[in-house]
C-alpha cells in the first residue's frame, strides 16, 4: 500500500466492506438495542467517513466541513457512546451514505490528483486502518446482536489444510529478542507503518520458557466448566470473582446448554460445541482462571511476540511468522473462516518456534497492562494508545474478524480485562 495504485485498491476494498456490512442489514437491524460494546452501524458508518473528512481533508486541505453542524455528532469523543442511541440524533441511512460517498469520493481524487508524499501517504493509511479497526467492530457487533455473519465471509469454513499437531509444548530458548517495530528514522518509517504503541524497538533479555502450541480448544475449556472450574473460588482472583459474580458467567459468552448438549451461537444460528475448534468469548477473568485449573499461566506480551517471530537482536526483522509479507491464505482474518477451522488448522501460519494461528483467529489475552515502551511519543491521533494505558489488558495477534492488511507480530491491542464479546481467546504457557 505504498503507492497510488494500491493505495486505492485497499481504499476501495475497504469502502465496499462497509457498505456491505451496512446494507445487508434491515431497516430494522440497523436500529440496534444500546450494548456497551457495539454502536449503532449507521452512527459507525459515518463516523469512519468523519475520520477521513477531518484527518485528510480538513488537515491537508482546509475544506469546510460537509456538515459542521454534524461535527460533534460524528466525532467520538464530543459524542458519548451511551448518547448516540438518541432518536433521531443524526442522519438517517440515506443521507450518512451520501455523506460516507461523497467524503470518500473526495479522498479518492485527491489520491488521484496530487503528489503522493511520505507524510500524505502516512495520513491515507492511519485513515484506512482506522477504517478497518471499525469493520471489526461492525464484525463482532452482528455476533453480539445475532445478525447473520458479514455476507463475503468463507462459506466453507471447514475446508483447509489441517495437519496433526502434538499437543506438547514448544521450548523457546533464551536469548536477546527484539521488540517492537523500529524507530521512525529507519527506513520503515511509511513502508512498514505502526501505530505509536509499538514504538519504538528495543532488546530484551528472554529467559527460556514453554508455551502451547495452539490455542485453548473448546475441549480444553469444556473440561474447566465439566469440573466445576466456575463455581470453584479457588481458581478465580479477587477482580476474577468480582466480574463473576456480578456477571454471572458459567460458560463462555455465547453458550448455552440444552438436553445435555452444549450449543454456541455463531452468529444467527446456534451449534454444537466442536471439540477440536477455539474456545473464545472469554474474558481475561476466564482466561486466568482456567490457567490456574490447569497449571498454567498466560504469556507475558513479549513472550507472546518473541514465541510469534523470533526476531533475535543480531538476526532479521521480521513482522510476521513466516516473513515480511502478509499472505492471508495463511491466516484465518478478513471475516473468511470466523473461527471455525480446528486449533490444528494452517501450519503453513506457523511461527519460527512452531506455533500454530498467533496471526488471526482470535485476539489472544497476555498477562500484561498495556503500558508505554520506553521512549513512546504521541503519533498525530493522540488517542490510539493514551486513553488505554493502565488499566487495559494486552491482546495479540488479531482475530477472525480483523483486516489483514492491518496486523503484523508487533500490533498491541487492549481489552479491559472483563471484555468477551470481541473475538479473543488464549494460549498458555508452562509455569
Amino acid at each position: 500500500m505504498n503507492n497510488k495504485q494500491s493505495l486505492l485498491a485497499t481504499l476501495q476494498q475497504s469502502r465496499e466492506r462497509v457498505l456491505e456490512l451496512l446494507n445487508s442489514l434491515s431497516a430494522q437491524q440497523t436500529k440496534v438495542p444500546y450494548l456497551p460494546g457495539i454502536n449503532p452501524p449507521i452512527w459507525e458508518v459515518g463516523h469512519a467517513a468523519f475520520f477521513f473528512e477531518r484527518f485528510i481533508l480538513q488537515n491537508l486541505d482546509k475544506v469546510p466541513s460537509y456538515n459542521p453542524a454534524l461535527d460533534d455528532i460524528w466525532d467520538s469523543f464530543e459524542l458519548a457512546h451511551e448518547d448516540r442511541w438518541q432518536e433521531g440524533l443524526f442522519p438517517d441511512k440515506p443521507d450518512t451514505l451520501r455523506y460516507f460517498d461523497d467524503t470518500f469520493n473526495k479522498v479518492k481524487q485527491r489520491i488521484e490528483t496530487k503528489a503522493l508524499t511520505d507524510s500524505d501517504l502516512y495520513l491515507y493509511k492511519y485513515a484506512i486502518f482506522h477504517l478497518n479497526m471499525h469493520i471489526e467492530s461492525m464484525v463482532w457487533a452482528r455476533q453480539s446482536l445475532g445478525y447473520a455473519p458479514p455476507p463475503y465471509a468463507f462459506e466453507n469454513a471447514g475446508k483447509r489444510n489441517t495437519q496433526p499437531i502434538d499437543q506438547n509444548d514448544v521450548e523457546v530458548p533464551a536469548g536477546r529478542y527484539k521488540i517492537g517495530m523500529p524507530p521512525e528514522s529507519a527506513h520503515f518509517a511509511t513502508e512498514d507503518f505502526c501505530f505509536d504503541n509499538e514504538k519504538p524497538e528495543f532488546i530484551v533479555d528472554m529467559k527460556a520458557f514453554k508455551i502451547s502450541k495452539t490455542l485453548v480448544s473448546n475441549a480444553e475449556f469444556l473440561a474447566f466448566i465439566q469440573a466445576g472450574g466456575y463455581e470453584n473460588d479457588q481458581l478465580w482472583s479477587m477482580a476474577g470473582l468480582k466480574w463473576r459474580n456480578s456477571s454471572g458467567a458459567r460458560h463462555p459468552l455465547f453458550w448455552k446448554k440444552e438436553n445435555s448438549i452444549w450449543l454456541e451461537r455463531h452468529f444467527d444460528q446456534w451449534l454444537p460445541v466442536q471439540a477440536e475448534l477455539p474456545v473464545k468469548h472469554v474474558s481475561y477473568w476466564e482466561a486466568q482462571a482456567y490457567c490456574k485449573f490447569a497449571g498454567r499461566r498466560l504469556p507475558s506480551e513479549f513472550e507472546w511476540e518473541v514465541a510469534a517471530l523470533g526476531n533475535r537482536e543480531q538476526g532479521t526483522f521480521n513482522k510476521f511468522p513466516w516473513g515480511n509479507t502478509m499472505e492471508s491464505d495463511r491466516v484465518d482474518m478478513d471475516s473468511t473462516h470466523l473461527a471455525r477451522l480446528p486449533v490444528s488448522a494452517l501450519p503453513e501460519g506457523d511461527s519460527p518456534f512452531g506455533c500454530r494461528q498467533m496471526i488471526g483467529t482470535v485476539w489472544e489475552w497476555t498477562d500484561s497492562l498495556f503500558f508505554p515502551y520506553n521512549g513512546f511519543k504521541v503519533d498525530m491521533y493522540p488517542f490510539m494508545s493514551t486513553l488505554q494505558f493502565g488499566d487495559h489488558k494486552v491482546v495479540r495477534g488479531g482475530s477472525c474478524a480483523t483486516s489483514s492488511i492491518l496486523i503484523r507480530g508487533t500490533y498491541r491491542q487492549a481489552y479491559t480485562p472483563d471484555r468477551n464479546d470481541v473475538f479473543v481467546g488464549f494460549r498458555t504457557c508452562a509455569q
